[in-house]
């Protein structure tokens, strides 16, 4: 009886699926595609737009210290200016996904896409440090509307090889902005720090001229999206979690104001849970919750995000702030990992098809471990650049290149188009959430530990000790499930 009715949704699905990809002028889903002239325009666009993100995360941060002396900002004002966009970021990026189901992925990206350009100009313009902290938090916003929405853009509109192919060189443009933008922070720096607010935005014009012409429109949901106190739980709880995250090693963990944010956030959280399972329309269908693969891949992205970028702060200071190296010098010491990424990209699609998510997630997990137990391992008090520090950025490189197309489509494989966003979003947000939350235990260790006039990098190593952690929590949670699948699968019935 369940393999009918199965079938019998198959097929429906299968039929609208035809009918909007005559309409849309895509191949039938499920078909190889053609890779017309306007499908690559599409793909080029999307990866644009992810390429600015990057791009625009690592300039500003090259950039902070010229800002701090021109704005006349002290550090804690400083770290806002990041901080910012994490809130607007990961606190709306579920809502962000969701919002494209609901209203339509074309309309949402564009509009978000606009915003984007808006607030990068008025923040190369301003003078006060307070409307620059403001400029960055709208930025985060629409960033966490554009991000999902590109892939679930991404992954309605390619199908088959196509969309892993697709996928692949979508990840080479987020490897490739990254590492862009620290050499183009550390250039531009040097001529003006409101030159790395500015440059995007011709950039972010010309993709959304481009993505007016070339992106396919799309219809919204028929139905849902009338859960008024499921966004306004989700979206304060997600806003005040981060917050408490990232402002919580400076104010302290105990401090009563944090213990408050903690218990409304939680609090708000659960009535959220609770909203989802009452309401006619959820936001958030939970039972997307109750596939393994996908609760693995949205865990191995937190694993993934927050061991290597907390390790890249953590990198960052002490290139800096210890050995004094220029941004310029300190962008090329870490560039290695970036250049890994943007090589093993365009051929993860193939790879992808051949030894499918799982395997070759437990492979970038492995990669990250060894790259930070080898960095543990031959460190010391102060780390040899060819020894220590370029084989970690190797390995880290090929375990996030390897990691994160493969996390990415694993997330979002089975989904609906319908709720493509939703699966998007719902990843994106665990990396950035996951990604602030070891990041502030990491910065909270290393303040804690940091010796008046400790050298070397010995104040860090409790932060490194901690990343590896993660790390090998990422390669066990998709290591144990395996070996529990091959062990049952070997058991005679």
């Amino acid at each position: 009886m369940h393999v009918h009715v199965l079938s019998s949704d198959v097929t429906i699905t299968e039929t609208s699926r035809a009918t909007d990809d005559r309409a849309s002028g895509r191949a039938p889903h499920g078909a190889d595609q053609s890779w017309t002239p306007r499908l690559w325009g599409v793909l080029a666009v999307l990866c644009a737009v992810l390429f600015l993100d990057g791009l625009d995360v690592s300039m500003v941060g090259v950039a902070l210290p010229s800002i701090g002396t021109e704005l006349g900002l002290s550090t804690t004002s400083l770290q806002w200016i990041v901080n910012g966009y994490v809130l607007g970021y990961g606190g709306l990026l579920l809502l962000g996904g969701r919002t494209a189901d609901l209203l339509g992925r074309r309309r949402v990206f564009l509009t978000a896409l606009a915003v984007f350009a808006a607030a990068s100009l008025v923040g190369g313009l301003v003078n006060d440090g307070t409307l620059l902290i403001v400029t960055r938090f709208v930025k985060g916003l629409a960033a966490a509307f554009t991000a999902p929405t590109a892939l679930s853009i991404l992954t309605t509109t390619f199908h088959g090889r196509a969309r892993n192919r697709a996928l692949s060189v979508f990840s080479v443009f987020g490897a490739s902005g990254y590492s862009s933008g620290l050499i183009l922070g550390g250039l531009l720096t040097s001529a003006g720090w409101r030159w790395t607010f500015l440059t995007p935005v011709p950039l972010a014009v010309l993709a959304l001229v481009a993505g007016l012409a070339l992106i396919p429109r799309d219809k919204p949901a028929a139905g849902g999206g009338h859960d008024l106190v499921g966004a306004v739980t989700l979206t304060t709880g997600m806003l005040l979690a981060v917050y408490t995250v990232v402002s919580a090693p400076d104010r302290g963990w105990g401090d009563p104001l944090t213990i408050l944010s903690v218990v409304v956030a939680v609090a708000l959280l659960v009535g959220f849970v609770v909203t989802e399972m009452r309401v006619r329309h959820p936001l958030v269908r939970l039972g997307i919750l109750r596939s393994g693969t996908i609760v693995r891949a949205n865990l191995s992205i937190i694993a993934l995000f927050g061991s290597y970028l907390s390790f890249q702060f953590m990198m960052t200071l002490y290139l800096q702030d210890v050995l004094h190296w220029s941004p310029l010098r300190m962008a090329m010491a870490l560039l290695p990992a970036g250049i890994i990424v943007a090589v093993v990209s365009p051929f993860m699609g193939r790879l992808i098809d051949r030894f499918g998510t799982p395997r070759l997630i437990i492979s970038s997990m492995v990669s990250l471990g060894l790259g930070y137990v080898w960095f543990l391992a031959t460190a010391g008090n102060t780390p040899h650049y060819a020894l220590t520090v370029l084989p970690t950025m190797i390995l880290l490189g090929g375990g996030f290149g390897f990691g994160f197309s493969s996390i990415m489509a694993q997330a979002t494989d089975g989904i609906d188009d319908s709720e493509q966003g939703l699966a998007s979003g719902l990843v994106q947000t665990s990396g950035q959430v996951g990604a602030a939350l070891v990041l502030a235990l990491v910065t909270a260790l290393v303040a804690t530990d940091s010796p008046a006039g400790g050298g070397g990098f010995a104040p860090f190593h409790p932060g490194v000790n901690l990343v590896t952690a993660v790390g090998v929590v990422g390669l066990l949670l998709n290591v144990v499930p395996l070996l529990l699948r091959r062990r049952g699968a070997a058991q005679p019935a």
